[in-house]
Order: C-alpha cells, then structure tokens, then sequence
C-alpha cells in the first residue's frame, strides 16, 4: 500500500525531513499518524497529539547517547495523517484495522501516534493476525477495560476491553477504573499491576515482563506517566510512571521479547507547555532505538 490510497490532511516527516528517508517499501520502522478523536469524555484535544509530537521531532538530536546511534539509518518512513471521515465508529474501527494489516504485511515495524485510545483496538486485531500467540503490554493511568462506554463499545475507555478479545495482556501504572471493571477483572485474560503497590516488590519489571508471550504489541497512554512530567493528558491522575523508570522498563522488554508493534496514544498539547510533546517525540525516538540499535 502506498500513500494516498486513504485520505491524508497533514504530512511531516519523523526527526525532520531528511534527504535520504527510504520509500514505504524499502522502510524498517513506519511512523502512522491517526489524529482520531471522537469518544473523549473531559478534555479534548488529542486530535492534535500526531502532529505536536511530529513537530518536536524535528527539533530533536538524533544521535541516542544512550545506545550510540542514529536510528534514522534504520530506515524510517512517515506517513501523512489518515482521515477517517466514517459517522459509524465500526466503520472507522474496521478501517484502521485494514491499514494496519496492510503496513505489517510484510517485516516493518509499525509506530502509530494516537489520537484517542480507541485505535489501539483495531491495531492489537491486525498485529495478533499477524503474528500468532501475540500479547499486550499496556502503559496507562487507567484500565480501559469497560465492555461499552457512553454508548459505544469502542469508545477509548474500552480500548484495552477490545485488544482483550484478540490478544492476552498485562497492564501497568493502573491508578484508575470503575467498579464494574474491577469485577470483570479476574474473568478476563489480563495481569494488572496496580501504581499504588506495584513498587512494593524490587523485581516487578521482571514479573511484568513474565507475564508476557515471547511476542509483544505495546500500547502507552501518555497519562501512564507521571503528570508531573505529562501534565499534557484529559486526565492527569496523580502517581504514574518516572520517565527513567519507563525508559527502565522498555529497555527490559525489548530485551528480552520480540516487540512487533507499538502505539502511543492519549497527548492532550497544552498551548503553554511544550515540554510533554518534545518528551513523547523522545520516547518514540528511545523506543525506536532499543528495537533497532542492535541492528546498526
């Protein structure tokens, strides 16, 4: 599939535009913006989360002092923003599922920038297709995990519900959820790590982590993190996750798991505060970097 065969409103390229940046086919890691915003319940604004992250991105340096690379030589190809002009939210579901399919058919590593938390249902359908035994690492304030939500099951509050029905998964940093999904917790195939006592024991990394498969999607919501460095999110909920003891985490993961995808959802710019948009550009550029370094 190429570009242009959905409609695109918006083209930027990841870390700027760079002479050299491969063609979709020839690219290792493509950055998929979905600006998609439709079931937010308290503060809008996540439609504007790709592009803010894009921008700073250019404004980043490009050599990781950490893994002592460029990742752009990996070959990384940005897509334009996909439009979803759907009134039906299974329409728009069933499109982003298709897109999806069609990127990973081959070996590329897909990066999608949300948007709502909605996306990621679709994205775990066509990734678990792909690659069987498949589960979920989920990085969020909340557990996502109603079956419907004002009248839809796809809204971005039954996003972990739905990547569920595809794919088991374990979530971390969970500060937040409602007491019917406390009671569908134990029927339901997931490992939750609760922010409030998770620290207790010095090896949770390593239990999340053995929860796991072999093969892993990630799934970050930016208000997984510590709104003391995220305050850019509709809900900031107090406690959540350093940025150190993330980079901690995913350095482990993909260390010892196949991650096969990505999706980092959930940015709320603030006007006033570029800080969370530089901070979400750098953690897709670290995440890049502990998927491919080893191959540089």
């Amino acid at each position: 599939m190429k570009p242009g065969q959905y409609d695109a409103i918006y083209s930027m390229e990841f870390g700027g535009a760079r002479p050299a940046a491969p063609g979709l086919e020839q690219a290792k890691a493509i950055i998929l913006p979905i600006p998609f915003e439709r079931t937010t319940s308290y503060i809008p604004g996540t439609r504007n989360g790709p592009r803010e992250i894009l921008a700073a991105s250019a404004h980043m340096e490009l050599w990781d002092e950490e893994l002592n690379v460029d990742i752009h030589e990996i070959g990384l190809h940005t897509l334009p923003e996909m439009e979803l002009p759907f009134d039906a939210m299974q329409d728009v579901m069933d499109e982003i599922r298709r897109v999806a399919a069609e990127l990973i058919a081959g070996d590329a590593f897909l990066f999608t920038l949300g948007g709502e938390h909605s996306i990621t249902g679709p994205l775990v359908a066509a990734h678990a297709a792909r690659h069987p035994g498949l589960s979920v690492l989920q990085i969020d304030a909340h557990a996502d995990l109603r079956d419907t939500y004002m009248g839809t099951p796809h809204n971005h509050a039954c996003a972990m519900r739905r990547a569920l029905e595809h794919a088991p998964g374990t979530q971390v940093g969970i500060r937040s959820l409602s007491a019917p999904e406390a009671r569908a917790i134990p029927s339901l195939p997931t490992h939750v790590f609760y922010d409030h006592s998770m620290r207790h024991d010095p090896d949770w990394m390593d239990r999340v982590l053995d929860t796991l498969t072999d093969t892993v999607y990630l799934t970050i919501d930016c208000d997984g993190l510590d709104p003391a460095i995220m305050p850019a999110v509709g809900t900031p909920e107090p406690g959540g996750l350093s940025w150190y003891e993330t980079l901690t985490l995913l350095r482990k993961l993909f260390a010892r798991k196949r991650v096969v995808g990505c999706d980092l959802v959930e940015l709320c710019p603030l006007p006033t505060n570029l800080a969370p948009n530089f901070l979400c550009a750098r953690l897709v550029y670290k995440i890049l970097g502990y998927r491919f370094a080893a191959k540089l």
